[in-house]
């Protein structure tokens, strides 16, 4: 079940993710608002108060709405040194360089003196087009873009303006570089030297930008602000949280989703040495835990192996993967919601046939650092750090399960070590299970905060995973490659089901995120029926939501049409294209220039792999190299062509690609699923469950198509073309397709 986290109070783009234009800022804030909001004293351009999502303030009726304004966002002091605020979670995709790189590069920063800070709940942090606190969407830079290039440019107005107030100039005459605000004569003045005079400034509401031909930042290859600390070990992230007399917990979860214990012996866990306290939690569907509390980690891992509990499994769903897939094989062949339509009779006349079933598994994320949420509970209200994609919507969940109001509850973000999803959960469900830990150890009389942590089993068992899915294809085309009719039946769990986000991403009873990437950019005439059964089993998006299967199926199903028409896949892909989707065309091309395809001859045993995909508004294109090896499939080289738009930092592009390419990799490598018997998880760690390692990773290459057009993101866009890129080369060698990831050769 959903907790009652106050929907609400949810903004009213919680229910139509649809994208929409960041909107235009509004009238110059007075003085005395601006100051009001900046705070007293201090040489810094203010720090937003902590205002909780769901609470009115005056700063919210002023002009510039909290995510305009300098004040939450840039900090100033005596020596120049400059902490930009980052409005959503890092945790590997590069946005605590890249939305700083923007803002210096309008306020024309020294980027050496740049340095940055979480944000929290705040109204100041919630994504400027969506209206919630989100990471996610490969919205990060996209959705930010023009936010943080107008909060640069407005705090450099002010720095401006003090300069020219100190001096008796015209402002017009002055300029900045560097951190500094230069004037006639060779007069200059630093930032810092200006900050605390910029405060009284009123802050302006319109402010012209800069001509891209001009940036001195944006479009450069930067290296990354947290590199240095994260290669070292000095980062912090969520699970390294140390508070004054802070406690840890972990919990013993059920090994059926929504079981109970029957009875629990906890006499030996209590004898563990540092173990304080059990208690037992109510956990989602039902289901109830029992957690050790103590002094660290390991004791109370230790005190978890020592208890004794009997688990009650009676009227709790028991779901069996080789049940689940001949159910959806029945679900398959009957009829249901039609996402698209298209006239089905050319099929049985077609000159060639193509009859495809795919099967896709359960994925767990697998971030490398476990869950975990850290909670202290006060007088007053609670404080919560943890690394969350969604920090508005646990800080209400946070608020329902403690008794609080929703602005007593301040969530810290913290810097996080991977997620690609499993850290944007609409039920808030591990930051739940820590604050009812903290409460029902506060209700046993220790005062103390508490430190919730997930072990590796924990996370491989804990549900969210991507949804399992089957595919079935009918394909009817002529000699010339041409799809005369495509029937494709689509069947798998809804994640937006039963969520906040139901209302927005279901329609018709469809499920768009099952959806996305089918059909596109193809000119298809397709029947796309989808089935959304019901499972005891949590899912969830996982790096690049649908488009994790449905590029799988486009892409190998367009090359097998290429293969059997004897055409070349890239030419065949570019004929579909005609004289539309020139992001496509630009991608592929860059893609098959660069990699040498079709002008050099590979060596024996090797073969090309092409694929091609649009997901979160960038297209990126894969030309591979790829071999058989004693009946394993091996990947050898990878050469990327994307379109991004403009890349804010092709360094951080190159990383997301690469990254998101060993990922896809991982998951066409044996051992890559989440398997279910009698209700249980068959996985409990990597030796169970398969993620790429160094000895599998390929040669990589990125190139970026040149654009001066809005970025568009790139935390997932890279993920989902690399499998069938991979699947298609191997298909070239064995002359069979692959219908499966895992890939299986036999």
């Amino acid at each position: 079940m959903l907790p009652d986290f106050f929907p609400d109070q949810l903004p009213p783009a919680l229910r139509d993710l649809l994208e929409r234009d960041v909107p235009a800022p509004d009238p110059a804030m007075s003085r005395r608002s601006f100051l009001k909001l900046a705070g007293l004293g201090g040489l810094a351009l203010g720090a937003f108060p902590l205002v909780a999502a769901a609470q009115g303030t005056a700063a919210q009726t002023d002009a510039l709405k909290p995510t305009q304004q300098p004040s939450a966002f840039l900090h100033i002091d005596a020596e120049g040194v400059v902490t930009v605020a980052i409005n959503r979670l890092e945790f590997g995709q590069g946005v605590q360089t890249a939305l700083p790189m923007i803002l210096a590069e309008e306020l024309d920063a020294d980027w050496s003196k740049v340095r940055t800070r979480f944000g929290d709940n705040s109204p100041a942090y919630v994504d400027p087009a969506y209206g919630m606190h989100m990471t996610g969407g490969s919205n990060s830079v996209k959705n930010s873009f023009v936010q943080y290039r107008e909060l640069g440019a407005r705090a450099r107005s002010m720095l401006v303006s003090a300069a020219a107030a100190r001096w008796k100039v015209d402002a017009a005459k002055l300029r900045t570089a560097s951190g500094q605000v230069l004037g006639p004569g060779g007069r200059r003045l630093s930032y810092g030297e200006l900050a605390e005079a910029a405060m009284a400034q009123p802050v302006p509401g319109r402010v012209a930008l800069k001509d891209l031909k001009n940036f001195r930042l944006i479009g450069h290859p930067t290296p990354r602000l947290d590199a240095r600390a994260k290669s070292s070990g000095r980062q912090d992230f969520g699970i390294d949280v140390r508070l004054p007399g802070q406690l840890t917990a972990v919990i013993a979860h059920p090994p059926v989703f929504g079981a109970r214990p029957r009875t629990v012996d906890d006499a030996a866990a209590h004898l563990v040495k540092g173990v304080k306290t059990v208690v037992r939690i109510p956990l989602e569907r039902g289901g109830e835990g029992v957690a050790v509390v103590a002094d660290g980690y390991w004791p109370a891992r230790q005190g978890r192996e020592a208890l004794k509990v009997e688990w009650d499994t009676n009227g709790v769903e028991g779901v069996d993967s080789a049940r689940q897939l001949a159910q959806y094989r029945e679900l398959a062949g009957q009829s249901g919601p039609r996402h698209f339509d298209a006239d089905m009779a050319p099929l049985d006349s077609a000159p060639h046939r193509i009859d495809a079933e795919f099967v896709f598994p359960y994925l767990a994320h697998a971030p490398m650092e476990p869950l975990n949420c850290t909670v202290r509970i006060g007088r007053e209200g609670a404080e919560l750090w943890v690394g969350t994609q969604f920090p508005g919507i646990d800080g209400l969940a946070a608020a329902r399960v403690l008794g609080l109001k929703p602005e007593q509850v301040k969530v810290n973000v913290q810097m996080a070590g991977g997620g690609f999803g499993r850290r944007a959960v609409a039920t808030s469900d591990y930051v739940v299970e820590a604050c009812e830990v903290a409460k029902a150890v506060r209700a046993a009389g220790i005062d103390a905060p508490v430190r919730m942590i997930w072990s590796r089993e924990d996370d491989i068992r804990g549900g969210y995973y991507r949804p399992m899915h089957l595919h079935r294809a009918r394909i009817g085309f002529d000699e010339r490659g041409r799809v005369l009719a495509w029937d494709h039946v689509l069947v798998g769990q809804s994640i937006a089901a039963g969520t906040p986000f139901e209302g927005g991403m279901v329609k018709n009873g469809v499920d768009h995120s099952a959806v996305e990437g089918m059909r596109e950019p193809y000119p298809l005439p397709m029947r796309l029926i989808v089935h959304h059964p019901k499972l005891n089993v949590p899912v969830l998006w996982w790096r690049s939501v649908g488009s994790t299967h449905t590029a799988f199926v486009m892409e190998t199903l367009i090359d097998e049409i290429a293969r059997s028409t004897q055409q070349d896949p890239v030419a065949y892909r570019m004929d579909l294209f005609g004289d539309q989707h020139p992001r496509h065309r630009a991608a592929l091309r860059l893609a098959a220039d660069k990699s040498g395809y079709g002008k050099r001859r590979l060596s024996e045993g090797r073969a090309w792999g092409v694929a091609v995909h649009e997901s979160f508004s960038s297209v990126v294109a894969y030309v591979v190299e790829a071999s058989v090896q004693q009946g394993r499939p091996a990947l050898h080289r990878v050469v990327a062509g994307v379109h991004c738009n403009l890349a804010v930092n092709p360094r951080g592009v190159e990383a997301q690609v690469q990254g998101a390419a060993m990922m896809a990799l991982s998951t066409c490598l044996p051992g890559s699923a989440i398997t279910f018997k009698d209700g249980e998880v068959e996985q409990r760690n990597f030796d169970g469950f398969t993620v790429a390692r160094i000895t599998d990773t390929p040669a990589i290459e990125v190139h970026i198509v040149p654009s001066a057009e809005p970025p568009t993101g790139m935390g997932e866009p890279g993920l989902p073309p690399l499998a069938p890129a991979f699947a298609n080369a191997i298909a070239r060698l064995t002359g069979r397709p692959i219908r499966e990831l895992p890939f299986k050769l036999a």
